[in-house]
């Protein structure tokens, strides 16, 4: 209990003193500690001008994208600008994600051999459709040797996405392999979150995407409930309609209720509405101040429940 509230606290304390944003770039991978994700933007790999744009944009996190947001015909394109947005672009606070494309594409093993050839390794990478206990065991392969290859000694973090009525029933064993994997001494792999893709669930189980999201009640309670008991960053669904304001910010609060993290972004002018929602207010953050307090004194007066 105590932990937990500490944890809380440690982590509230960082919003209201204005460092809730992920570290700097340049120092985010000497260490693994919490980094928070509440706004996570979609930007297309192949698109230079908007892969410019990502230090003005104040979002804890970019994802530089070779997998959906990018045509066939244009992989190469993004692989080889990703790479070279690595080694020339300064994030500033924006933690640089790389999303490549699924293990089953048949495309991630290219996606993997053009980025790594940056000299600056991302501190994060997502992977996309993982419904397998096994397609962990090919990402932490692939991840940890080509790390020891470049000469790192340090964890990369990785996000897997959930998108299949399959990869939900199957989420807890990928999610504990993840973890157990993490923390064999050979691997260079840290799994840190699970993001809900709600548009390719819906299409796999024949559901129909309403305002609401009532559709997805379940499966959004689902992927919290694992990732949580796994201690793992739960990443909500997209909100399409991107000038609906109003409709935005209440599926933003309603995910928070929830439990998740953050959400996924394909605007920026979303980022905003996004990372305010899911930052704890002024009164929440004190509220976790008084009962640390509170608690600390019960305990060392002996008495053993508090309520």
């Amino acid at each position: 209990m105590a932990r937990h509230l500490q944890k809380l606290q440690q982590q509230m304390t960082r919003c209201i003193q204005g460092v809730w944003a992920a570290p700097s770039y340049r120092t985010f991978n000497t260490e693994l500690r919490y980094v928070p994700r509440r706004a996570c933007l979609y930007v297309p790999g192949n698109d230079e001008r908007k892969l410019n744009k990502i230090p003005t944009l104040g979002a804890d996190c970019v994802i530089m994208d070779c997998e959906d947001g990018v045509a066939l015909n244009r992989k190469d394109e993004a692989r080889l600008t990703i790479r070279r947005m690595l080694d020339e672009l300064d994030f500033g606070q924006t933690e640089p994600i790389v999303r490549i494309n699924s293990v089953t594409s048949g495309l991630a093993q290219t996606d993997l051999d053009v980025i790594f050839q940056a000299d600056r390794v991302p501190p994060t990478f997502m992977v996309p459709k993982v419904d397998q206990m096994e397609q962990i065991n090919w990402i932490n392969d692939q991840l940890s040797s080509r790390l020891k290859l470049k000469g790192h000694n340090n964890k990369v973090n990785l996000i897997i996405f959930i998108e299949s009525a399959m990869a939900l029933l199957n989420l807890k064993e990928i999610c504990q392999r993840g973890v157990r994997l993490s923390t064999e001494r050979d691997s260079l792999m840290n799994l840190d979150g699970v993001v809900f893709g709600s548009d390719d669930f819906l299409a796999d189980i024949g559901a129909t995407r309403t305002k609401e999201a009532r559709e997805l009640i379940y499966a959004r309670q689902h992927v919290i409930t694992v990732a949580k008991a796994f201690r793992l960053q739960a990443i909500d669904i997209v909100y399409i309609d991107y000038k609906d304001v109003e409709g935005l910010t209440e599926q933003c609060l309603e995910g928070a209720l929830m439990g998740f993290t953050g959400k996924q972004c394909i605007h920026p002018s979303q980022v905003n509405i996004v990372q305010e929602a899911f930052t704890p207010s002024k009164t929440k953050i004190e509220w976790a101040h008084e009962l640390i307090e509170a608690f600390t004194e019960h305990q060392q007066s002996g008495k053993a429940s508090y309520t």
